[in-house]
């Protein structure tokens, strides 16, 4: 047997392994989750600039790109509602939920296109460089600190039994 059909049964193990991990279901219902407390904690932000800066709470703080300002200070509350809901949250969630440090990055990304697809069925395709900005420096700052409380707990030492 020649080196090469050694080395493809090896990856035909491993994709057979990895496909017996590979469930739709739990993949499914952590996007579900994540994009929950997402929406969650963001109308929670929202909730606290109403109290502090004496905003009004609309649906259209969350789906529209119009007060999302970054080069006006009245746009500056929602701005960081977005960044905490995202970046802060948003990561100590997936810490929680998806535990997985390679996975960081594909779920940042399927929540931001997922706000994205819904943002354009509420009022049509974000037109703002404000918004665009905000949403991708959230999601970058949510995959790195993401992965990184993800590695810190993979990186956990597991209890063991005291007998």
């Amino acid at each position: 047997m020649s080196g090469t059909q050694r080395r493809g049964g090896n990856v035909s193990r491993l994709r057979q392994a990895s496909m017996k991990n590979f469930n739709p279901r739990l993949i499914f219902s952590q996007i579900v989750a994540m994009q929950c407390f997402h929406y969650l904690f963001l109308g929670f932000f929202f909730q606290i600039n109403r109290v502090l800066y004496a905003q009004p709470v609309t649906i259209d703080r969350m789906f529209t790109d119009e007060y999302l300002t970054i080069f006006h200070t009245r746009g500056w509350p929602d701005a960081l509602a977005v960044f905490m809901s995202y970046a802060v949250i948003g990561s100590f969630l997936m810490a929680i939920i998806v535990e997985k440090s390679k996975k960081c990055l594909d779920f940042s990304f399927t929540l931001f296109m997922v706000h994205l697809v819904i943002v354009c069925f509420y009022d049509g395709f974000p037109s703002t460089w404000d918004w665009w900005i905000v949403h991708v420096i959230s999601m970058v700052s949510m995959v790195l600190l993401g992965e990184y409380l993800c590695a810190k707990r993979e990186m956990e030492d597991i209890p063991l039994l005291q007998l």
